[in-house]
């Protein structure tokens, strides 16, 4: 953005003069510095790179268009961020009581990470019994599900279901409210892997159905939730995966908004109003340690996406601007070595997150990069959050770094970037066809190849792994032992019986159903709805939209 010329310019420019004559000849620091985005450092700012003097337009105030300083006008002043742990351990009950001892210890909401084998779109029965449990929970019926959130109360509690396209888990979550006689208008939270663009490009496990068929899968997930979830945000679109592949967090930016404007494309292309839908659109984001680079980046993203969401997507409705996010500090920057120093830089992106005015926020444990969280990690990682929320005073005032001529001049910059490659997804036909071109894919291994090279040549430090290097072993860190196989053993034989004594025509006429649905325009979410709510499991749902629709096969770019 142009900045007006400052009333003081002269005086500016001549001590700016004297400074970098003085700083030359006194730093030994290196003359150049670039963040991971690319954006080159200054050593100063000065009201000469952001005087202030388009603030209305560029920043205006919380709560109000553009949105940069927040889009509510009380942001964490008035309510704090939700605390959302992930969380994902062993068999229903581990996670039952894992998830009570966080929402002891300070969690808000619940969020429930599944077994690789429920991602990959499979039961327990159909994969290798020694994989089941250690990386999430093993949920494949009705039944467990009830089992992991028993004692919760879900008619008061937010809920995000880590649930990739045909969103079984939420169907089930709905299926144990109508059982407790709770209205599903009630359930609250969020689809939290329903972005399947970001699982096509780069989280592969994830991705269980053929590209064209998950897409139409989630406008009916969409449409289903405007029409009967108010209180659900059925789209939570993921710069988190791309961004952990190797995006910067300009391209993790950029190529989140230009999916949130495929979706929301699409969803017009159905026929539906975006002052509807737009509002329950939700984003998830990685927070790297490059600090004010994050910062920089929600505040132009949030900017960015206002404007979007207004002038080309039509939506007249302020609430339908509002760009609303979770985040998760980047596991991606954690060590194996000397792996207690991984809670200063959880605490590092945490506050990047906050600066950056989030909504809800997942912080990592320190030995994440070790196996599942041990709880006593676990319980540290959600204690992050409670100092500096009431330690730290982090709340007591709405965009702290707002107006600091850095962040600002860094802002604008991030925002021209963002633009940039949005322009070049534009260029490729949109974020489908970019992605099925490889386009994305090969942006992200580019970008992923230089960070690396810079941490090898040693550009980059990474304390413990190429510098400040101990004896110390990570070894003496315990992680998480893998679940009892007495106890894998009898998830495996309560599956077998919930399967026999299920009524099984009724499951074949729905799973038949469900089968037509995807043959036909009837809505799929709701007949997979249907069908978990006759007895169907999470790997029959999937397995018969796979025969129909076909099998995910991501692009693989060399």
């Amino acid at each position: 953005m142009n900045q007006p010329i400052h009333p003081f310019a002269d005086e500016l420019a001549e001590g700016e003069a004297r400074w970098a004559n003085a700083f030359a000849a006194a730093s030994a620091a290196p003359g150049r510095i670039s963040n991971r985005s690319g954006v080159e450092i200054k050593p100063l700012y000065t009201p000469r790179d952001w005087a202030g003097g388009n603030y209305a337009d560029a920043l205006g105030f919380p709560g109000e268009y553009p949105f940069t300083r927040g889009i509510y006008a009380s942001m964490h002043r008035g309510r704090a961020w939700t605390q959302r742990q992930l969380v994902g351990l062993g068999v229903p009950e581990d996670y039952n009581a894992r998830l009570k001892d966080l929402l002891a210890h300070g969690a808000t909401a619940i969020s429930l990470i599944p077994c690789n084998s429920v991602f990959r779109g499979y039961d327990a029965d159909e994969v290798d019994a020694e994989l089941l449990g250690t990386c999430g929970t093993v949920v494949n019926t009705v039944e467990d599900m009830e089992r992991a959130l028993e004692g919760v109360p879900l008619e008061r509690i937010s809920c995000a279901m880590n649930d990739p396209s045909p969103f079984t888990l939420l169907a089930m979550l709905l299926a144990v409210a109508r059982r407790r006689g709770i209205a599903v208008a009630r359930i609250t939270g969020t689809s939290n892997q329903s972005d399947c663009i970001s699982h096509f490009v780069a989280n592969h496990m994830f991705f269980r159905i053929a590209l064209p068929g998950a897409r139409r899968i989630l406008v009916d997930h969409i449409d289903f939730a405007n029409r009967e979830l108010p209180g659900w945000n059925p789209l939570s679109v993921v710069g988190q995966h791309m961004q952990q592949a190797g995006a910067t967090p300009a391209e993790a930016m950029a190529l989140t908004l230009s999916s949130a404007l495929q979706y929301a494309e699409d969803c017009i292309a159905r026929g539906l109003d975006p002052d509807v839908f737009l509002p329950r659109f939700t984003f998830f984001f990685d927070i790297s340690i490059s600090f004010f680079e994050e910062v920089a980046k929600f505040r132009a993203g949030r900017r960015l996406w206002a404007r979007l969401a207004r002038e080309r997507l039509g939506a007249r409705d302020p609430r339908a601007w509002r760009f609303k996010f979770h985040a998760q500090t980047s596991g991606v920057d954690l060590t194996r070595q000397q792996p207690l120093n991984n809670i200063a830089r959880v605490t590092a992106q945490a506050i990047a997150g906050i600066f950056g005015g989030l909504q809800s926020l997942h912080t990592d444990s320190y030995d994440e990069v070790l196996s599942t969280p041990t709880g006593e990690a676990a319980r540290i990682a959600v204690a992050t959050q409670n100092i500096l929320r009431e330690e730290a005073h982090l709340v007591d005032v709405i965009d702290p770094l707002g107006g600091s001529y850095y962040v600002e001049a860094l802002t604008d910059e991030m925002e021209r970037r963002i633009e940039a490659l949005i322009a070049k997804v534009d260029a490729a036909g949109g974020m489908y066809a970019a992605v099925e071109q490889g386009v994305v894919q090969g942006m992200i291994g580019e970008s992923a190849r230089r960070f690396q090279d810079a941490v090898e040549s040693g550009r980059q430090t990474v304390v413990g792994v190429n510098a400040y290097r101990t004896a110390e072993a990570s070894a003496a860190l315990r992680p998480l032992e893998y679940p009892e196989r007495s106890r894998i053993s009898a998830q495996l034989a309560r599956l077998a019986e919930f399967k026999a004594r299920r009524a099984q025509g009724a499951v074949a006429n729905a799973l038949g159903e469900l089968a037509r649905a995807a043959q036909g325009s009837a809505n799929l979410f709701a007949a997979v709805l249907a069908a978990v709510e006759a007895g169907a499991t999470h790997g029959e749902v999937c397995a018969t939209l796979r025969r129909e629709l076909g099998f995910g096969q991501p692009l693989t770019v060399v």
